[in-house]
């Protein structure tokens, strides 16, 4: 409690107040008592001068007689004061401390002059003959009229003092314990006022630092009192209240934890705007989308992250209350997004959340559906285009000619037989896509399949007047596939390459092991494909050549079909080539476990 600074306010406020009441009292009393012991002097004074009147025999008769000035020094020594009288005309007639004779006249002192008219006279001055302040009273002895003399007593001055200052001393000692006396109480008062809201300090600063189960008990039935109960309710209902913002506090962060993993795995670009155009929340998908940092993002325009007019326009009018979808490319990294504006419920409008949908993929495939259904009707078209004129024509009589006949016949089972080919590989590229096909996966040993695979395809080559050869390595290789599927591998590769090689090539089937996979490889100095092309030529329907293809009777699905039976089994399917030069086209498959020892 010492250490309480509203205590030493109020208890110095009070002691201050005191010391001015008792310095005033001081300067009052003190006053008043010099007026006081004044008054009490000239009426001792008055008296004396009376007394001896009364006393003696006709003062002021000339000469005095020798007993009268032995009389007046008895009376002023046991007076201790200093008594003239003095003659009508100013002459002094007898001193009881100084001769007579060696004084002045003092028909013109004022205490004299004052007697004269007014019976009394007063004045303080320094004494000529004494030299000393003295105060002096003279009483005129007869009536105005008829003045027979004058009695002055005079006291020395500091005499007075001596005694005005005794009766201040004891009023200021009095005022002073006074003063000290009333503190003491003030000091209890005081302590019992402040122990309270001492109490009541610790316990703020306590839950000011956290510890909000405090309560404080403070027996008054005062305003104090009503504070503490105050204090202790409010303790509680902050204590209760805080327990519940826990508690919403927990929830709301296990709400924003889990919306954040939430966006967090969604393939589709969030990002949540202020009424501003300031980003204020942006998931991984779309910062990766954007090529942005996700800390970074926030807090930016979105005019800066995202550099399209159509996002600003869009932006813009959802904050006005119309939300719509639009279909852009992004600028960066050339991405192609529908994008969803949906403002925020408000008005006016607080915010705009935009869902990005990649849409790159899907608009890929749609192109791709469209190219097959294009490339399949054109297939399919075109051999039934034959047929039916080849039909048409000998319906139309050619029938009777043998020869025409026989080549139109030949015509219709030629196509016939591309269409069956060609559903065939539909059927097939269909099953494996969709995951229907199965497979019965085996250690197949390579160089049996290849070489019987050669042996079939050899007329094929010499009809194209092309070379024929593998190149197998010393140590025997199995892989892990099904026999059939990686014969179809393999066979639409070299057929691939042999449809696509000049009289005099060469085509070459070769394989190695390149530690845990086999890579499988189909070479030809054919015509090689373009780099352009290169990166279309496993999709379906697409041909470098398609005059060359379509006269060579293919399909346009063989490299399809290998692509996907190959990542059937954990195989990858590459190609490199050059025009003019070749290509080479590997197929990289795991070993069967006894081949990799």
């Amino acid at each position: 409690m010492l250490s309480s600074r509203l205590f030493w306010k109020l208890f110095g406020v009070y002691a201050l107040l005191s010391a001015v009441a008792s310095v005033s009292i001081i300067g009052i009393l003190g006053g008043r008592q010099r007026e006081v012991v004044y008054d009490q002097v000239y009426r001792r004074l008055h008296d004396s001068a009376m007394t001896l009147l009364n006393q003696l025999d006709d003062p002021f008769s000339k000469p005095p007689a020798d007993s009268l000035s032995e009389s007046l020094k008895a009376i002023a020594e046991e007076n201790g004061t200093r008594i003239t009288l003095i003659g009508v005309d100013g002459v002094v007639l007898t001193d009881s401390e100084s001769d007579p004779s060696e004084m002045n006249n003092h028909g013109d002192r004022f205490e004299v002059l004052q007697a004269k008219s007014e019976g009394i006279g007063s004045a303080r001055r320094d004494s000529p003959t004494l030299g000393i302040p003295m105060l002096y009273l003279a009483v005129r002895f007869g009536e105005a009229s008829d003045i027979i003399g004058y009695v002055r007593v005079a006291v020395p001055l500091d005499l007075v003092e001596k005694e005005v200052a005794t009766i201040q001393r004891l009023v200021v000692v009095t005022s002073v314990m006074v003063s000290l006396v009333a503190l003491a109480p003030l000091f209890l008062i005081l302590r019992r006022m402040i122990h309270p809201l001492a109490t009541l300090r610790s316990a703020a600063n306590a839950i000011a630092a956290g510890d909000l189960e405090q309560s404080v008990d403070v027996e008054s039935h005062d305003e104090l009192g009503t504070l503490a109960d105050a204090f202790n309710m409010m303790s509680s209902e902050l204590s209760t209240r805080m327990t519940q913002l826990k508690q919403t506090t927990q929830e709301l962060h296990e709400s924003s934890q889990l919306l954040q993993t939430m966006f967090s795995s969604m393939i589709e670009g969030v990002i949540a705007i202020d009424n501003d155009e300031r980003i204020l929340f942006a998931n991984m998908a779309v910062c990766n989308m954007l090529d942005l940092g996700e800390r970074e993002t926030v807090g930016r325009p979105i005019g800066e992250c995202v550099r399209s007019e159509t996002v600003r326009e869009v932006v813009s009018q959802a904050l006005q209350g119309l939300g719509r979808s639009v279909e852009c490319e992004l600028p960066r990294n050339e991405t192609l997004v529908e994008i969803e504006a949906i403002p925020l419920a408000g008005d006016p409008c607080p915010g705009v959340v935009l869902v990005f949908y990649d849409v790159t993929e899907l608009r890929r495939l749609e192109n791709i559906r469209r190219d097959f259904v294009s490339n399949v009707s054109h297939e399919l078209k075109t051999p039934l285009t034959i047929i039916q004129a080849a039909t048409e024509t000998l319906l139309d009589g050619a029938i009777e000619d043998a020869e025409f006949a026989k080549r139109f016949l030949s015509r219709i089972d030629e196509q016939g037989e591309r269409l069956q080919q060609l559903i065939l590989d539909l059927l097939q590229l269909a099953r494996i896509e969709s995951g229907q096909a199965a497979f019965e996966v085996t250690a197949v040993p390579v160089r049996p399949l290849v070489e019987a695979l050669t042996e079939e395809l050899a007329a094929l080559a010499q009809s194209r007047k092309v070379t024929l050869q593998i190149n197998p390595p010393e140590d025997e290789v199995s892989v892990e596939v099904e026999s059939d599927a990686l014969r179809t591998i393999i066979e639409n590769l070299v057929s691939n390459g042999l449809n696509y090689t000049l009289p005099g090539g060469q085509v070459i089937v070769a394989w190695n092991k390149d530690r845990a996979h086999a890579v499988i490889s189909v070479s030809d100095n054919g015509v090689g494909i373009s780099r352009e092309n290169q990166v279309r030529i496993f999709e379906r329907f697409y041909r470098v050549d398609r005059a060359r293809s379509r006269d060579l009777g293919g399909t346009g699905l063989g490299l399809s079909i290998v692509k996907h039976l190959a990542g059937e089994f954990g195989a990858q399917i590459t190609v490199d080539s050059e025009v003019g030069k070749g290509s080479t086209f590997s197929l990289r498959i795991p070993l069967a476990p006894k081949s990799l020892g």
